[in-house]
């Protein structure tokens, strides 16, 4: 063995002699939930080494009871909920809040290079509204506008309907756009896939 240590924001899979002993729709579910998870702690916690610490301990728990969860109404919002208590435990312990205003910003900021300062600023104000929202309105946002992701595979990570996510970007950007002082109706935000 090489002591070369994968890199955790890459797809992953589980181990080879951890697969051999965990049940198939784990693992499954797992490569499909590992990155996710990590971007999302990351963008909570502004710490890399944090949010693999996070999600790892969330894989761990969610192995030690899969059939349980598996006996849940719906596998994939029950370990979102597993992965939310846990980010919110870890800040608590920290004794602080989340990190999205700063973590986004500066990820926006670093994107684009002619007018750092004005896309700094711009996104901090963005943020600021974002870290505001509702719970449920709050992990749409972010994982659909601030990771990127498709609205189905949020519906799928968050264990709801296409139609709730739907419903939650609506009711966030009236909110968002209330407390911006932007009209709603002229800013568009793509919600179709």
């Amino acid at each position: 063995m090489s002591g070369h240590r994968p890199d955790p924001w890459a797809d992953q899979v589980v181990r080879d002699d951890l697969a051999a002993v965990l049940p198939d729709t784990f693992t499954a579910f797992y490569s499909l939930h590992h990155k996710v998870y990590l971007r999302y702690a990351h963008l909570q916690l502004d710490s890399r080494p944090e949010a693999e610490l996070v999600v790892e301990d969330v894989f761990v728990q969610l192995a030690t009871m899969w059939p349980h969860v598996l006996q849940q109404p719906t596998v994939d919002g029950y370990a979102w909920a597993v992965l939310k208590e846990e980010v919110a435990r870890r800040l608590e312990v920290q004794g602080r809040g989340v990190a999205l205003v700063e973590t986004a910003a500066f990820a926006a900021a670093r994107r684009e290079s002619r007018g750092t300062f004005a896309v700094l600023e711009s996104s901090l104000g963005l943020y600021a509204a974002i870290a505001r929202l509702p719970e449920r309105q709050y992990d749409v946002i972010v994982l659909r506008f601030v990771l990127g992701y498709p609205m189905r595979q949020v519906a799928a990570l968050m264990g709801v309907t296409y139609g709730t996510v739907r419903s939650h970007v609506r009711g966030a950007r009236r909110r968002l756009a209330r407390d911006l002082g932007i009209d709603w109706a002229a800013e568009e935000m793509n919600e179709e896939d």
